[in-house]
């Protein structure tokens, strides 16, 4: 484990070229959330700016059969702050990425069965809005260098309902696991404090990153990278599937020694 603390701009560019295989990250979404020291408060034109800085380095680093996962939400008051993002680095004369794949990472859910029962699951923070709905999901966008990086769709894959498709279709080659696809629902791990056991205002579940490592197909040898740490759930879900390099860079200290006890005692997590 390679944990660094600093500014992404300035530890990026120490890093060898096409040194990485997988970049997973969530960036801070200039929503002007209270992290402990960054301010998410940058003008539109100012964040975009940044964003290609630090892109443009990831790139750089990135192997040419890398993926890069980046995970981006919204808010009402900044709907469409994703697609911008998204344009600001696959679009132009000269972008950085393609965009192979997007993903929706499925907070919550409301599903009606068959038997005509409604179940819930997941988590959501509420917004109390008589305009807006509750927001209970965010995207994650696949992006690579040339659009056409092969990825393990069984690695990250489901059983199949009905066992007799098994047979039925010769794509699977007898193998009971099919292509989950883009719609991954992988609820937060239930807390009893966010202070003592998530203090950080913007994480994803190490599930989410578990899946990225899982569809990147590249197993116990994969080499990957998050600029934008956090609390180490990168590091983390790293550690449990046992990948032979990780590197994480975080900005804040206390951020960063949060994540340094996290790895010490790893949380069990389930991918639903």
């Amino acid at each position: 484990m390679n944990l660094l603390n600093g500014d992404c701009l300035q530890i990026l560019p120490t890093l060898g070229e096409q040194s990485f295989d997988l970049v997973v990250t969530s960036p801070p979404y200039n929503l002007g959330i209270d992290y402990n020291t960054f301010k998410d408060t940058a003008s539109r034109t100012d964040f975009l700016d940044w964003c290609r800085s630090w892109a443009t380095e990831i790139r750089r680093v990135m192997a040419d059969d890398a993926s890069f996962f980046l995970n981006v939400g919204a808010a009402p008051a900044n709907p469409l702050m994703p697609y911008q993002l998204l344009l600001a680095l696959t679009d132009g004369p000269s972008p950085l990425f393609i965009l192979q794949n997007t993903f929706h990472w499925i907070k919550s859910i409301s599903v009606e069965t068959r038997s005509g029962e409604i179940i819930s699951a997941g988590h959501f923070k509420p917004i109390n809005s008589p305009r807006f709905v509750n927001d209970c999901h965010e995207f994650v966008f696949h992006l690579t260098k040339s659009g056409k990086v092969p990825l393990d769709r069984r690695g990250a894959g489901v059983p199949y309902q009905d066992k007799s498709n098994i047979s039925r279709w010769g794509h699977t080659g007898g193998v009971d696991k099919r292509c989950r696809g883009n719609t991954w629902f992988i609820p937060y791990d239930t807390i009893q404090s966010r202070d003592q056991e998530r203090p950080h205002p913007a994480t994803f579940p190490v599930g989410l990153v578990e899946q990225c490592i899982r569809i990147h197909g590249k197993g116990e040898a994969t080499r990957l990278l998050d600029p934008f740490l956090g609390i180490g759930t990168s590091a983390v879900a790293a550690q449990s599937m046992k990948l032979s390099h990780f590197t994480g860079i975080e900005l804040d200290s206390y951020y960063l020694s949060v994540a340094h006890d996290r790895l010490k005692t790893p949380p069990q997590t389930e991918l639903f």
